[in-house]
């Protein structure tokens, strides 16, 4: 399978239209995404100079001299690896104030600079912050089929498609990292998966945090993998290590700013008393979970409980994926009370609230409509869609603004 320089990048145009009208673009996500291919892509059409901080000459001249150094650039430029050189920030702002020319900077980063706030507040106004994640299936596929403007019009057309059966473990199991995506095998791909948790994350764990226990973070990792898809508990993920709950929780958010977990938040509304307000974890690519955890794709198909589990974190990453190509920003988040009703991911677009169930069987019931009857009830008129997504073959009613809807959908 041929590298990400082969497949398209559908931010692609929110990254052409922001480099239009804005100085600075800055375009994040975990290593090894595609971020500086892509950033070079577009630089090598329009003329920009190119410049890593993972090179550590250029490193070391930037936090010599930080004013120097950005003053002496071309007109436009690619500043790769740019959370590697905070000191830059300040002077990327005092050269944009002078001229506020649109497209100047094209930064890349592998950390969180939202979580970073005297770094984003400095270009506030002047930069434009896009999220790049690894490879959707639908940019695997070369084809964007409109996912969730479907859901949130309720356009769900009855039509017939395949079902996935094992095929389903493999696209978990493979992940999204294109490098990883490159290898002929599941065995390499894992190999590399591993390799890349195990060295690139000690590596960016030293420049961004004041970490004592560097070991931890590939085990922490591990675990948390196997805890995907669940309610977060840092007591389960403390007991195996001889560190404090504070400390672990300082972990999963450097964890989180380096783009390898994502927490979502308990949706709830004032007038229901009975919501569990927990946030659930779910790690940044499937891939990473299964390579960590020593499964391939016919062990998630075997074990049916953690393919549910891992399904469901595979299907809120491709939706977090095709959100990022959107201009309107999306709201995650999940619905569960304390009977245990739950709805595995709510997405809300300005007024406009869904639900998705996520099931990895070939058969829908009734019942599987539970908790989404159970949200549409408490959100009345902003409800526009309820969908159990599962390996099935077509869409199918079950109630007004309620259907259940092929998985082939996110991407066919």
């Amino acid at each position: 399978m041929p590298t990400d320089q082969y497949y398209p990048r559908f931010i692609r145009p929110r990254l052409l239209e922001a480099l239009q009208d804005t100085p600075v673009v800055l375009i994040h996500g975990p290593r090894q995404c595609g971020k500086t291919t892509l950033a070079r892509q577009l630089g090598d059409q329009a003329g920009y100079t190119y410049v890593s901080f993972d090179d550590d000459v250029q490193k070391a001249a930037a936090q010599a001299d930080p004013v120097g150094f950005i003053t002496g650039l071309p007109e436009k430029v690619i500043l790769d690896e740019v959370q590697r050189v905070p000191e830059l920030f300040t002077s990327i702002k005092a050269e944009i104030d002078k001229d506020r020319s649109p497209g100047r900077f094209i930064l890349t980063g592998s950390a969180n600079v939202l979580m970073l706030p005297k770094l984003a507040d400095s270009l506030a106004g002047r930069m434009e912050i896009l999220r790049l994640y690894p490879l959707a299936q639908a940019e695997l596929a070369g084809t964007d089929p409109g996912f969730l403007d479907h859901l949130f019009n309720n356009d769900f057309k009855r039509r017939k498609s395949e079902r996935l059966g094992r095929e389903l473990a493999e696209r978990v199991a493979r992940g999204g990292y294109p490098v990883a995506l490159s290898r002929a095998s599941a065995k390499r791909r894992a190999a590399w998966y591993r390799h890349y948790i195990e060295t690139l994350i000690v590596k960016d764990a030293r420049d961004y945090g004041h970490i004592r226990s560097l070991e931890a973070l590939p085990r922490l990792m591990q675990l948390a993998s196997s805890q995907s898809a669940r309610l977060i508990n840092v007591a389960n993920l403390a007991s195996p290590f001889e560190l404090s709950r504070p400390t672990i929780k300082e972990y999963m958010t450097l964890l989180d700013s380096l783009f390898l977990l994502d927490t979502i938040p308990a949706w709830h509304i004032n007038r229901l008393k009975r919501l569990v307000k927990s946030p659930k974890l779910h790690v940044g690519d499937t891939g990473i979970a299964c390579a960590l955890l020593g499964i391939d794709a016919a062990a998630l198909w075997n074990d049916r409980s953690f393919m549910g589990q891992l399904l469901e974190t595979f299907v809120y990453q491709e939706l977090r994926k095709m959100a990022s190509w959107l201009d309107d920003p999306i709201r995650f988040s999940h619905f569960r009370n304390k009977d245990g009703v739950e709805v595995d991911l709510v997405l809300e677009s300005g007024r406009k609230i869904t639900g998705i169930e996520i099931k990895a069987s070939a058969t829908v019931t009734d019942a599987d409509f539970k908790g989404l009857r159970k949200l549409k009830e408490a959100i009345g008129k902003q409800f526009v869609a309820g969908i159990v997504l599962y390996d099935g073959d077509t869409v199918l009613g079950f109630g007004s603004e309620l259907h259940a809807v092929p998985l082939t959908s996110l991407w066919d």
